[in-house]
């Protein structure tokens, strides 16, 4: 399998989203605020050939204690490619291209509380106790300096 990781519109986001994310829900609770703000940053990992998304995840340009900070956010992969490396490849190329386009190595996000293990495998580190995300379920807040 082919993979092409790279700088993606949120557009061709939207639909992973949804599926992995938003499941039950409209498609409109796939949009996040910040999507498309000019310093948001969105990735992608795509099928060779057919371009399929089967991987994505968000940065908007959050402060973190007033520190220029990343939030990610919107991160998943295809549930029949899910635990085969796609995740770990995509956040590392990403992390990667923020810093060398905008010199910013802080990032923070609320990580569902299943996803934590594989974010502090990445270097992450949880720094709040479990809280609930409304009609999303629990989460920690999580920093990557």
């Amino acid at each position: 399998m082919g993979l092409t990781y790279r700088r993606a519109g949120v557009d061709e986001l939207l639909a992973l989203r949804h599926v992995v994310l938003r499941p039950g829900l409209e498609r409109a609770a796939a949009e996040f605020d910040g999507d498309h703000e000019p310093t948001s940053r969105h990735f992608g990992a795509f099928l060779t050939p057919t371009g399929d998304n089967v991987g994505c995840v968000s940065f908007m340009r959050r402060p973190w204690e007033s520190a220029p900070a990343h939030q990610l956010r919107g991160m998943a992969t295809r549930p029949d490619l899910a635990r085969r490396g796609i995740g770990r490849a995509l956040l590392g190329f990403a992390e990667r291209a923020l810093v060398e386009e905008t010199g910013v190595r802080l990032l923070w996000c609320n990580a569902r509380v299943e996803a934590a293990p594989f974010y502090q495998k990445m270097g992450w580190a949880i720094v709040s106790e479990p809280f609930d995300v409304p009609g999303v379920g629990p989460h920690f807040l999580m920093l990557r300096r």
